[in-house]
């Protein structure tokens, strides 16, 4: 990327971080003036990213892994996906950092610093399953507008914080109180203040989750800036959309949430099938809320070549959004037999599960291994894919890799 573009499109945290070191004088820099010390500037670098992730768009940065990257059982922050709507926010003040609860439905409105969250709640930590609603966008045929998602905008990392609920308890909220609408210090593209990027939320019920966490922590440490640093929303088992970065404000509301990316065909899907390709009328599309059943191959890497007689030992990851996953299957011959995986069970609930399998190939030749999941509804994952919406959503099609027996 030439520097330029990339000063025009970056913030001064982020330089920071690349540079690993308060930049002084920052707020002095003159416009269109490069850093010295960013001559090759890389997001990688950046971010703490592993460098066989994938960027897809840098206004906003997102960023996905590939299949084999996923492979440990708790996702680690080099290989976390980053979803963006925003510009990351600069300058945090981490000191006087606030969340305020306010809402036509809070008794009472109230703010607590970052220290009094941390101080006065007890803290929980959940291994938790995140996975961007528009996960596998790029195989939607007509194509959807948004980020191209392959398979890599998903993880299960494990956060701490204090849980929503606490909070909601300790504020109180009226009887008639149906959604928290979450809002935060992420700066809209336009660089207008007074536009969100994205407020989203989820209802009540999602919110006194024990699992609903209002988080500091991720796997063990601060949460990294580009993931929601200094404090983050996490909603598991639902699009993580609904799980706001840089968290400072909750609204508990009397209706559903109007904020920005909640109406229209964001994160909205047709409540009934539709065709490929199809107009939607706004008042058929139905809010996406618990993610479907689905699955990942996480090891061997696509492509990989066995000499014939040799078993191949597989593995990954299947999650079902609320639900639990009650079986995994595999199949060497493009889905004609299925035959069941080893599946173990979730290290706390919205938690992904390990499954994992050994098979012997027949004959030399070319094959595929491919992965079918199912919950315990009996909710079973499609072989093609599932229904077209408006922003290719939801689409949870059976994994599949190449494999070539020598």
């Amino acid at each position: 990327m030439e520097r330029r573009k990339f000063i025009e499109r970056s913030t001064l945290s982020v330089f920071a971080a690349a540079l690993g070191t308060e930049i002084v004088f920052g707020n002095y820099l003159p416009p269109g003036i490069p850093l010295l010390g960013l001559q090759d500037p890389d997001p990688f670098k950046m971010f703490n990213k592993d460098p066989d992730m994938v960027v897809l768009n840098d206004k906003p940065w997102n960023i996905e892994a590939r299949a084999h990257l996923l492979d440990d059982a708790i996702t680690p922050n080099k290989v976390l996906f980053i979803r963006n709507n925003g510009k990351i926010p600069e300058n945090i003040d981490v000191a006087n950092w606030e969340l305020r609860f306010d809402g036509e439905s809070v008794k009472n409105p109230k703010t607590y610093s970052l220290q009094e969250l941390k101080s006065r709640f007890p803290h929980y930590t959940y291994q938790l399953t995140l996975e961007c609603g528009g996960n596998g966008r790029s195989e939607f045929n007509p194509p959807a507008k948004g980020n191209q998602w392959t398979v890599g905008a998903v993880g299960c990392a494990e956060w701490t914080g204090v849980r929503l609920k606490d909070l909601l308890e300790d504020v109180g909220y009226q009887s008639d109180a149906v959604y928290i609408g979450y809002h935060a210090a992420d700066q809209h593209l336009s660089g207008d203040p007074e536009k969100e990027p994205i407020s989203r939320g989820i209802p009540m019920q999602k919110a006194l989750q024990d699992e609903t966490l209002v988080a500091f922590q991720m796997n063990g440490a601060d949460i990294p800036l580009a993931h929601g640093y200094p404090l983050r929303l996490v909603a598991g088992g639902w699009p993580a959309s609904v799980s706001g970065k840089w968290l400072n404000r909750l609204s508990i509301r009397n209706k559903v949430h109007d904020g920005e990316k909640m109406g229209g065909t964001s994160y909205r899907v047709p409540c009934t099938p539709v065709a490929p390709g199809e107009k939607v009328a706004d008042e058929d599309m139905c809010i996406i809320e618990s993610m479907p059943v689905k699955s990942l191959i996480t090891y061997p890497k696509t492509g990989a070549t066995l000499p014939l007689g040799r078993s191949l030992e597989f593995r990954g990851h299947a999650w079902a959004g609320e639900l639990e996953v009650s079986k995994v299957y595999y199949s060497i011959d493009f889905g004609s037999s299925w035959q069941e995986c080893r599946l173990e069970p979730p290290a706390n609930r919205l938690a992904w599960q390990r499954f994992s399998g050994s098979v012997r190939f027949p004959k030399k030749g070319y094959y595929e291994l491919w992965a079918k999941a199912e919950d315990s509804q009996g909710n079973s994952q499609p072989m093609v894919l599932p229904g077209w919406n408006p922003k290719g959503y939801l689409n949870n099609a059976c994994h599949r890799i190449a494999i070539k027996i020598t």
